[in-house]
Formats: structure tokens, C-alpha cells, sequence
């Protein structure tokens, strides 16, 4: 079990992601999609998005990511972390990346 934390910035409707492979064959990339969130339109991505093949969404472009799609789909805006922050958690819990947490830092240059 992969589980990460989001915290979006200005709208901070926080949510959690737990992503789990559903069989330990190192053949099978199935995972489990499981979100809770403030977000009404995240819990409309959750209720969508349930089961996923990490190895075919972890090497996916934008214009053909099902995680992208779904979220388009459900309303989220466009600069929000959710659906990178699935991706994240479903690599690592595939055995594919490893985990690092992710960063946006806003520099106030005069």
C-alpha cells in the first residue's frame, strides 16, 4: 500500500490517496484507487476512478492518461496536483519509481 497526502495551495481542499496492488505477481499492475478528500470534484474523480493497470498509466502522455481524462471529466482545474500525485503513488507502489516527495515553491524575487 502507497499512500500520499495532497495538499493543493489556494483552494486547500486536502486530500489522501491510497493506491494498492492487487496481486503481489510481479507480472499484474492492477491497482486499487482509494481518495478522501474535502474536494467535491476529486470525490467524483474517486467514485470513477477505482482500478487502474499502473504499468500502462505510469508510461501514458497527458493527451492519453485515463487519470487526466477521468479528472477532466469530473471538473478539476488544470494546475491541480491530484492527478500527478496518483500517478506518484501508483509508481511507487509498483515498483517502478521510488518515493520522493514533489514540491511547488514560489520565489519572491524583488
Amino acid at each position: 500500500m502507497t499512500k500520499v497526502h495532497v495538499q493543493p495551495g489556494a483552494c486547500g481542499l486536502n486530500s489522501t490517496i491510497t493506491v494498492t496492488r492487487l496481486d503481489n505477481d510481479e507480472d499484474d499492475y492492477m491497482v486499487d484507487i482509494h481518495i478522501e478528500t474535502e474536494s467535491d470534484n476529486i470525490k467524483r474523480l474517486a467514485k470513477v476512478l477505482t482500478k487502474v493497470n499502473g504499468m500502462e498509466q505510469s508510461f501514458k502522455n497527458f493527451m492519453t492518461s485515463k487519470i487526466y481524462e477521468l479528472g477532466a471529466q469530473q471538473g478539476l482545474h488544470l494546475a491541480c496536483p491530484v492527478p500527478t500525485a496518483i500517478i506518484k503513488a501508483i509508481e511507487v507502489e509498483c515498483g517502478l519509481n521510488v518515493p520522493r516527495n514533489v514540491e511547488i515553491i514560489f520565489l519572491d524575487e524583488e
